[in-house]
């Protein structure tokens, strides 16, 4: 959230001063009513920074003091007729709070927002013009009274930003007391109304409240801006993932779509069933494009990652199991997905039967559904899940509960949902057993001839001992990647496993 929004004029002589300022007081003390009690940070000691040498000029500065964040885009512009000293110095900054991470976002919005007063200086000096020469350059601080009217006692004065309004006599005398009061002396400047501060009013309040604003200049020039989120980088996406699209991507006309020819062949095979390795098979694309483009489709929250769905991988309850057992609107949601139409439809006559059977219950009261999953089923079923159950056994023990549920919209519903975790399974075998260990070799020195045909009977004529499948037994590569990478079967790993001696399996 925006904290506040100031515009600073670099003067020839009395160096940076802020012309505006909203909220008023946050920046420097002003005599405003309603102004903050005390500015947010102290601004000569960052005045620096705000208005830098020509050399830092028209790139993105920011600073940090006082617990604040202070992004700006400092702009000089170089006009030998038009301005004193021949040029122009300004910069349009935002206050933020300085642990705010996502100020990416507002960094291209000041970029953005200071080039575009560029522009608009050097078209018709849209910033200038609003400002009085006499009073911002000259050296004299004090203000001249044009003429007194004795009827109302009002006060005209000229050399002031603001000429043309009429103050009486002690409110004159009070702004004069400010001017020459040591706050001027940082470069306090009385906020006066205007295109620039009006525009400073609307993007403090635009920004909050709506993350955009659409401003118009004048018949030619708008100013739009948009805070756009920002998204941390997404985890890497391996080969036995299997992505899932969580928005229908057919309804899109986006150009990076239609663009990426890659995402454009991959795109039908993403079902939630494939993994990459199988979808970059099916679609016959590079493996590490097919990667990257579903990176980026988990980046933009089109895709979801999922594990490889098997009858021998385990499941178990998280915490967050107690939110699906206490929301009913959970439940609901859980029953109407899972439903398994095409196996357990009813046919005609059933279909007629269950009708007469539902208008006699519904006039004894009763409104449920036969047909329907009940909560308390699907309650049973993700609570009897748990660490060491296979989800082959889980189905065996629960036959009767499952009879009318999709088992893998049921799995799938509990992992997206986040009231289920997969239980990856790992191998690690002892260096003993794995070939061309120091234990085989100090077990054969002084048999030079009996150690290499013990090599070669090892890792020759003995194919379950091969090196690319010894190199996963250090209990960091799931057997999805090891299945996945040797194009395995998980039955075939482990066969191939037992050749290397002592193998323990490691659930996490």
């Amino acid at each position: 959230m925006i904290k506040a929004i100031f515009f600073t004029r670099f003067h020839p002589k009395k160096g940076s001063r802020v012309l505006h300022q909203v909220p008023e007081g946050s920046i420097t003390p002003s005599s405003s009513p309603s102004a903050l009690r005390q500015p947010l940070f102290h601004f000569p000691s960052i005045s620096d920074y705000i208005i830098p040498r020509q050399e830092f000029c028209d790139r993105l500065v920011t600073v940090c003091t006082s617990h604040y964040r202070i992004i700006g885009y400092p702009v000089c512009i170089n006009d030998e007729a038009r301005y004193n000293r021949n040029e122009f110095i300004f910069n349009f900054a935002l206050v933020l709070e300085e642990d705010v991470t996502d100020w990416g976002s507002y960094a291209s919005v000041v970029r953005k927002l200071g080039r575009l007063l560029r522009g608009l200086e050097e078209q018709g000096g849209f910033l200038s013009k609003e400002e009085d020469p006499k009073w911002f350059e000259g050296d004299d601080d004090e203000w001249e009274v044009k003429a007194v009217d004795d009827d109302d006692k009002k006060v005209k004065y000229q050399d002031h930003a603001i000429e043309g309004l009429d103050w009486t006599k002690e409110e004159l005398d009070n702004q004069v007391d400010t001017a020459n009061s040591d706050v001027w002396e940082v470069g306090l400047v009385p906020s006066v109304s205007g295109k620039v501060y009006a525009l400073c009013e609307m993007i403090l309040e635009d920004l909050n409240n709506y993350c955009e604003c659409m401003i118009p200049i004048d018949d030619s020039n708008t100013i739009n801006l948009k805070l756009f989120p920002t998204h941390a980088p997404p985890a890497p996406v391996f080969a036995w993932h299997v992505p899932l699209l969580t928005i229908d991507l057919s309804s899109f006309s986006s150009p990076t779509i239609s663009s990426d020819l890659t995402l454009n062949r991959i795109l039908p095979y993403i079902d939630g069933t494939h993994s990459v390795s199988h979808i970059s098979q099916l679609a016959d694309t590079d493996l590490g494009l097919t990667r990257k483009a579903v990176q980026h489709l988990v980046y933009y929250g089109c895709v979801i990652l999922l594990d490889i769905f098997q009858f021998s991988a385990i499941y178990a309850p998280t915490a967050e199991i107690g939110d699906f057992i206490v929301d009913e609107n959970l439940q609901e949601e859980c029953a109407s997905r899972n439903e398994n139409e095409e196996t357990f439809a009813l046919d005609a006559s059933q279909h007629e039967e269950s009708e007469a059977e539902l208008e006699d219950d519904n006039d004894s009261g009763d409104e449920t559904d036969p047909y329907r999953i009940s909560k308390e089923t699907l309650v049973t079923l993700y609570t009897s899940l748990k660490q060491g159950l296979t989800l082959r056994t889980w189905c065996l023990e629960n036959f009767e509960l499952l009879t009318r549920i999709d088992l893998r919209r049921l799995i799938t519903f509990g992992v997206i949902k986040g009231f289920l975790y997969r239980v990856h399974k790992y191998a690690v075998a002892t260096s003993s057993s794995l070939p061309g260990s120091d234990e085989e070799v100090r077990g054969t020195e002084g048999h030079e001839g009996e150690n290499e045909g013990r090599r070669g009977t090892l890792q020759g004529s003995d194919p379950s001992r091969e090196l690319p499948l010894a190199r996963y037994l250090d209990g960091v590569h799931s057997f999805d990647q090891i299945c996945t990478e040797l194009r395995l079967s998980e039955k075939e790993v482990m066969d191939k496993i037992k050749g290397f001696g002592e193998v323990q399996a490691i659930y996490r």
